[in-house]
């Protein structure tokens, strides 16, 4: 039986490598990686340039810089460009974080939270929690103009910055012995399942609806548009 439960659990995890929705976190993780590196990289660029333009400044209408200053100039050159190099990123986003977090900035950010909680879920919660990726990808173009004021942001920010977190870290404080244990007819196991399930169907219909709005502002504008120069041509 050990055997069998460990092949299957095996299973399971390549399936999890392999899914589709999977692979397109591990894509977007791998871009922002990237694009963090590039973006840290060009500043230490400009930063070392800047230094030698300062020194180039100093030893034209200052004082001759000589070797002691060229030295002291390289000197100054390297430790700037490593410093912005290895300077510590963004600290990783908590529960306490992303419920602070900038609406415009909090799909993103819980992201790449669940992404780091998903290695200590069940592999059914590991695969909503992909697809629950996906959905926050999508929503980041419809926050990018949302008034943080907004009932839909308020709403937006209370599911992702406090309902969700919750929901897991209130799993795993269940010890790992228990989780499959049934209790009041649901184990913790299911528990999560059934509440990720929940957060999916919250997020698709949150999506759904401000899709709907711009929708509507769209052909408002464009029934104004018509209004307005054909009415005023056919006048």
């Amino acid at each position: 039986m050990a055997d069998s439960a460990r092949v299957l659990e095996q299973a399971e995890a390549l399936l999890r490598r392999v899914s589709p929705e999977a692979q397109r976190m591990r894509v977007r993780a791998r871009k922002r990686r990237w694009a963090a590196f590039w973006r840290r990289l060009k500043i230490a660029v400009l930063a070392v340039l800047a230094t030698m333009f300062a020194a180039g400044l100093i030893g034209q209408f200052v004082t001759p810089l000589g070797i002691g200053g060229l030295l002291l100039t390289m000197a100054a050159m390297a430790l700037v460009g490593l410093t912005i190099l290895f300077w510590p990123g963004a600290p990783e986003a908590t529960p306490e974080t992303l419920v602070q977090a900038d609406i415009r900035l909090l799909p993103q950010r819980t992201e790449e939270w669940l992404e780091r909680q998903r290695p200590a879920l069940p592999a059914p919660a590991q695969r909503l929690a992909d697809g629950i990726g996906v959905r926050l990808e999508a929503l980041v173009p419809q926050l990018a103009t949302l008034d943080p004021a907004e009932p839909a942001a308020v709403e937006i920010r209370k599911l992702l910055g406090e309902e969700l977190p919750e929901l897991i870290s209130g799993y795993q404080r269940v010890p790992a012995a228990l989780r499959r244990e049934d209790r009041n007819g649901k184990s913790p196991d299911r528990q999560l399942v059934d509440g990720l399930e929940v957060v999916d169907s919250e997020l698709a219909r949150m999506t759904e609806q401000l899709a709907s709005g711009d929708l509507h502002r769209l052909a408002t504008q464009g029934r104004f548009l018509e209004l307005k120069y054909r009415g005023d041509g056919e006048g």
